[in-house]
């Protein structure tokens, strides 16, 4: 079998050519138009010198030619490399370098900061443009333009055999330290996050064809992608649901109302969204202006903070719907999924089945028992390790008595056999007096507060204990009853806990994937006096 990413869609448009394949921006384009267009790219790449590990950036918001680029990359064995749109030039000009491009893919509302950075790269020796509806007309780029590259191409499916180890890079970070650039053999990657491997029975498929085979079989269904393509979140739904014969829908940003029109519109079944960045704006705009929503089924999160109190706001907004949350990261795939109950705790954190060899370890990479905390780390099928860093590799892509595995910086607790409580980022951590404190438990906490609409935890130096809970929040309303807050935290958290300062900002800022951007929170801390500070004395855990 060759596991390979461009054999899988090959195998859907072989089985269900004259189904939908994507629709964006007002268009709809069939397996087999999508097929086709992406075999064109591809013999332009290859015209212009690309092949087997060629670096080609995709540096795009989400659309159907992103999609058709990811294919044709993957077609003639090259390497897409996802680049964040939001990246500074300094951002770019280290990724671009560090990701060796020689080639990139960009939609045009991007090409005065591309152009900014292009001199500094040489080896980025061949630039394509694509045109789009978010501020690119009238921008000038000397990039090869999308549909004449298209033109110039056959669109055949003639290229050679690919294998299961052609390679898949996901880079990932930059909101804490640089980006760093995941390395994963193809079928691996299939294996954890693309359905090589049932996700609710853990059980492998038999065949590369099973997927397709299935999908021909029965009736297709509308999945509708809201993370950006540039993250593992919504790119691997995307391909999971075009390698079992279904339709998957794109907005090329985030815009509420104009989802749940486009829900309402295109008969949308499942929707894919990180966390409550996505969840709670969802839930305001629908019960602003509610729609025909029938269709939808399933609401499924992963790759961010998915709080109670959010999951609670779906299920009252959507009786009889399916919430689940998944956890995960781009060096471990797929880690657990849970399904959403109205009641718990809002600091309960995400408590999952685990699958696909997901376990949790103590320091030295030995698994720890019922009712202990570790390391949540991922064993079976793992990445190659990190790109040009050796080092960073070493430290968390191990092997412990024979077992190769990755341990990650995520926190958790066994709480039943094959069942954990994700407790949160390591390396998200406030140390206040040698207490432990993570910002994603108190972030669901303070968030169950009805002032409060986003907020992201930081630590803040603090001469007596090193370092205090703080927090920069996001208000629903004009103004937000600081004191309640520290009653409601108080009532949920051990005294340590508590935010000592809290700042106010106009919007909390978040990544496009939904995930806090804690750097952002810190800077804007660091540059002003908070709005409230907590008067009772920080005291001992022991104490408080």
């Amino acid at each position: 079998m060759a596991n390979n990413f461009a054999d899988l869609f090959e195998h859907s448009v072989d089985a269900m050519p004259d189904r939908v394949a994507l629709i964006a921006g007002g268009r709809q384009i069939t397996y087999d138009e999508l097929e086709r267009r992406a075999n064109r790219l591809a013999h332009h790449l290859l015209s212009a010198g690309f092949g087997k590990n060629s670096h080609i950036g995709f540096h795009m918001h989400n659309s159907i030619e992103t999609m058709e680029t990811l294919i044709a990359c993957y077609k003639i064995r090259a390497v897409p490399v996802n680049i964040n749109y939001r990246y500074t030039r300094d951002e770019l000009r280290y990724v671009y370098e560090n990701a060796d491009l020689e080639g990139l893919v960009h939609h045009r509302c991007y090409s005065e900061r591309i152009a900014e950075v292009l001199p500094s790269v040489p080896a980025l020796r061949h630039c394509i443009v694509v045109e789009d509806d978010q501020g690119g007309a009238g921008q000038a780029s000397e990039s090869v333009p999308y549909e004449d590259a298209l033109a110039a191409g056959s669109d055949g499916r003639d290229f050679g055999p690919r294998t299961a180890d052609d390679l898949f890079m996901m880079y990932t970070g930059g909101t804490t330290g640089r980006p760093k650039g995941v390395m994963w053999r193809q079928e691996d990657m299939w294996r954890v996050l693309g359905g090589g491997i049932d996700f609710y029975t853990n059980e492998p498929v038999a065949d590369e064809y099973q997927q397709s085979r299935v999908g021909a079989a029965g009736e297709p269904t509308r999945w509708f992608a809201l993370p950006p393509l540039m993250h593992a979140s919504a790119m691997m739904p995307t391909f999971t649901a075009l390698w079992s014969g279904n339709t998957v829908i794109f907005e090329s940003k985030f815009d509420p109302d104009r989802i749940w029109q486009t829900v309402q519109r295109h008969s949308a079944q499942i929707m894919i969204i990180t966390g409550d960045a996505m969840a709670r704006p969802l839930v305001d705009s629908f019960r602003n202006q509610p729609v025909d929503r029938t269709s939808l089924f399933v609401i499924a999160s992963g790759a961010a903070l998915f709080s109670q109190p959010l999951k609670d706001s779906l299920l009252d907004t959507f009786p009889g719907i399916m919430v689940s949350d998944s956890i995960g990261s781009s060096e471990t795939g797929f880690g657990g999924i849970g399904f959403a109950q109205k009641g718990s705790a809002p600091n309960a954190g995400a408590q999952v089945q685990t699958g696909r060899g997901a376990v949790v370890v103590d320091d030295d990479g030995h698994s720890v028992g019922v009712g202990e905390e570790g390391w949540l780390a991922k064993t079976g099928a793992v990445p190659i390790g990190y790109y040009k860093d050796p080092v960073k590799s070493e430290k968390l892509f191990r092997t412990v008595d024979g077992v190769r595995m990755v341990i990650t910086e995520d926190r958790a607790r066994v709480h039943a056999v094959g069942a954990i409580t994700l407790l949160g980022r390591g390396n998200m951590v406030v140390n206040t007096g040698g207490e432990k404190v993570f910002a994603e438990e108190v972030e669901s906490v303070v968030k169950a507060h009805g002032d409060i609409y986003d907020v992201i935890v930081i630590g803040v130096s603090d001469e007596r204990w090193g370092q205090q809970v703080a927090a920069v929040v996001e208000l629903a309303g004009p103004d937000a009853d600081f004191a309640d807050l520290e009653r409601h935290t108080r009532e949920l958290l051990a005294g340590y806990k508590i935010p000592r300062r809290i700042w106010v900002a106009d919007h909390v800022v978040r990544t496009p994937s939904g995930k806090p951007d804690y750097r952002w929170a810190r800077k804007f801390a660091g540059a002003q006096a908070p709005a409230w500070e907590v008067q009772k004395p920080l005291v001992k855990a022991e104490e408080s």
